[in-house]
């Protein structure tokens, strides 16, 4: 058992905005299940004690940044990806394009995983952990995923979707703000270059 916890990779990934518009966007936080423990702690001890959840949206840009900053400080040499991509604005329904986008942006950050930190050809044994919400528990999400894991290629490589209650894991409320890093772009606060070389993140 040990064993298979020192391969497993497990891939947390929460969204910002509403799946079919325009500013939607998602955060992965990508790491082998062995170090969740080591950067849960690093992400919470930069936090206030008596802080429950955070969520990006009602955070200042200058706390965010500061937070972003001590944790990269705290994390740089560490196994660990975090990946912003823009999700899909095009689907039958909202939990079809969310599936879709949380299966691209999972492809995106296991490659990105794969090639700066296994660096080796092939990828297997990935947990893939979201917020559970009304989108991502409707049987149409689930079909989605379903499928995706029975075609070749990097979305076959996750063998399991969980979805939790995104207060029980600082890694998640780290992707929460992974993602919403995106509107600074947008707003031309900053551009891609800085988002990964101040904080780490990078933009697909």
């Amino acid at each position: 058992m040990a064993t298979r916890l020192n391969k497993k990779i497990l891939c947390f990934v929460d969204e910002c905005g509403t799946p079919g518009d325009r500013e939607f966007y998602l955060g992965a936080v990508i790491l082998f299940a062995r170090e969740v423990g080591r950067f849960d702690k690093s992400f919470s001890d930069l936090l206030d004690s008596n802080v429950n959840e955070i969520h990006a949206h009602k955070l200042s840009k200058p706390y965010l940044h500061g937070l972003l900053d001590r944790f990269r400080k705290k994390t740089e040499h560490g196994q660990i990806v975090l990946i912003n991509r823009k999700g899909l604005i095009h689907g039958k329904s909202q939990m079809i394009i969310y599936a879709k986008s949380v299966i691209e942006t999972v492809k995106v950050g296991l490659k990105r995983f794969r090639e700066e930190i296994l660096r080796r050809p092939t990828i297997d044994n990935v947990e893939v952990i979201i917020d559970a919400n009304h989108l991502n528990t409707h049987i149409d999400f689930d079909i989605m995923i379903s499928n995706a894991q029975l075609e070749n290629g990097r979305s076959k490589a996750f063998h399991r979707v969980v979805k939790i209650d995104s207060a029980a894991s600082r890694l998640l409320q780290l992707a929460d703000v992974v993602a919403y890093s995106r509107k600074w772009l947008v707003n031309n606060d900053m551009n891609a270059a800085a988002l990964r070389d101040r904080f780490g993140i990078q933009v697909m």
